[in-house]
């Protein structure tokens, strides 16, 4: 493809951004830099109401974070009135258009009230046909149609009419949308023909569903994206996430980078069927990006994350950059922190009660915790090689039923004990961080919790 695929994403700005709504944004923008087209964007900024300055802002932010740059200046489709005006004069003129009378509801005082409005005028005979780059070819037939109201009572256009007039003038070659524009784009077809404009190339990308079918929404958990912002995705995993929800690479790659995602990305291998959103998924996919970041990165990160909480610059008993390979590796959002490593730098733990309840509170704990603080305390060294072999050590002797006593039955509660949470780094790693005489202070204290 050469430079002339110009599209667009053009957003109508009422509050905060929807993934369905940035996923079509991702594709368009995916799509011009694979083919060295123009990704534009266009603010349909109409409802005067619902379009304020937060809520575009909203908009540019979420945009800005995904790295979703756009080519050209923005376009605000309230500075285009005039254009839209002029081409229903052309359509009146032709007869492609045509003025009625017609009775609406005033949303305000639900008053009846009448007025004079344009429609554009329908096809009576024949097919509305054209081929999705998506669904593949889609017809309609004409008499299934009905004209529509292109500017309504009070003189202002309509989005069918400001939308194709906008399309028209910006040049787009190619439309990327959410198939619930699917009738919409029947109506825009008519509309391009009647102004004697190339009719742009249509995709409609399947709707996003959450685990019964239905249409993911704020009921499914965080559905927009300022949501996953605040609860420490990663721009580039959310990025890497939305492109899989309707896309494949054709092979079994999941975790790609963003010029990987650029030079693979096609039509052809987006899916017409629903795409299912399954936050699992993507949790795993952020712990992966997570796990990525250089060193230096992830550091800053916690730094701020741990001033912010109050809690001190540099963990008990290790240095800073000790401890970050194994609480980065374990961390699946930076929410996460600092709370899943605060045991590092608090001597007092707080403890999770479910995890107190699940691991202390059972028959011969108490004894186990005060046999390994006495162990611990008598080891020559202090070592997660030398903790991991006498822990393995106990692990094969044979319990009162006969059988080896097991790792998890030792391994768990010496975890809760020493960090008051079930997960966390390798323990033994986490032993050696942590330092022989805090790890022996805590497990005798955590004994008193325990049955």
């Amino acid at each position: 493809m050469s430079d002339t695929v110009r599209v667009r994403f053009a957003p109508s700005p009422t509050g905060s951004v929807h993934i369905g709504n940035i996923r079509a944004a991702v594709f368009n923008w995916l799509f011009a830099r694979h083919a060295g087209g123009k990704f534009l964007l266009r603010i349909e900024d109409t409802d005067l109401v619902r379009s304020t300055k937060e809520a575009i802002d909203k908009v540019l932010d979420a945009m800005r974070w995904l790295g979703l740059d756009w080519d050209e200046d923005v376009v605000y489709q309230t500075h285009n009135a005039a254009d839209h005006l002029a081409a229903v004069e052309r359509l009146l003129s032709t007869g492609a258009a045509y003025k009625a009378v017609k009775e609406s509801v005033d949303p305000a005082t639900g008053e009846r009230k009448s007025g004079e409005v344009v429609l554009f005028r329908m096809p009576k005979e024949g097919r509305i046909e054209y081929d999705d780059l998506v669904k593949g070819h889609m017809r309609k037939k004409a008499e299934d149609t009905q004209d529509f109201v292109i500017v309504r009572s009070d003189g202002s256009p309509v989005f069918h009419i400001a939308n194709v007039v906008d399309d028209i003038k910006q040049g787009v070659t190619h439309i990327i949308r959410g198939d619930d524009h699917v009738e919409n784009t029947f109506k825009h077809i008519q509309i391009f023909k009647a102004l004697g404009a190339p009719v742009p190339k249509y995709a409609h990308l399947p709707m996003i569903v959450n685990a019964q079918g239905k249409p993911y929404s704020k009921r499914d958990g965080a559905a927009f994206v300022g949501e996953f912002k605040e609860q420490g995705y990663l721009p580039e995993a959310l990025f890497n996430f939305l492109v899989l929800l309707g896309w494949a690479p054709g092979d079994d790659r999941e975790v790609m980078s963003r010029q990987e995602l650029v030079e693979a990305f096609s039509l052809d291998r987006c899916k017409a069927s629903p795409a299912r959103f399954d936050m699992k998924k993507l949790l795993w996919m952020n712990g992966e990006y997570i796990a990525r970041q250089p060193h230096e990165v992830f550091k800053a990160e916690l730094s701020e994350r741990l001033a912010a909480a109050g809690l001190p610059p540099a963990p008990l008993g290790c240095s800073l950059d000790a401890l970050v390979p194994p609480v980065q590796i374990r961390t699946k959002t930076l929410s996460d922190l600092p709370g899943n490593c605060e045991y590092f730098f608090k001597e007092d733990v707080s403890y999770d009660p479910a995890a107190v309840e699940k691991r202390l509170k059972k028959p011969g704990v108490k004894a186990l915790l005060s046999s390994f603080a006495d162990a611990f305390a008598a080891m020559p060294e202090f070592t997660a090689a030398a903790t991991e072999a006498f822990v393995h050590g106990e692990a094969e002797k044979i319990g009162e039923d006969g059988k080896p006593v097991g790792m998890g039955t030792l391994v768990h509660p010496i975890r809760v004990a020493v960090s008051g949470r079930t997960e966390g780094p390798g323990l033994f790693e986490m032993l050696e961080l942590l330092g022989r005489d805090r790890v022996v202070r805590r497990l005798r204290s955590a004994s008193s919790l325990a049955s």
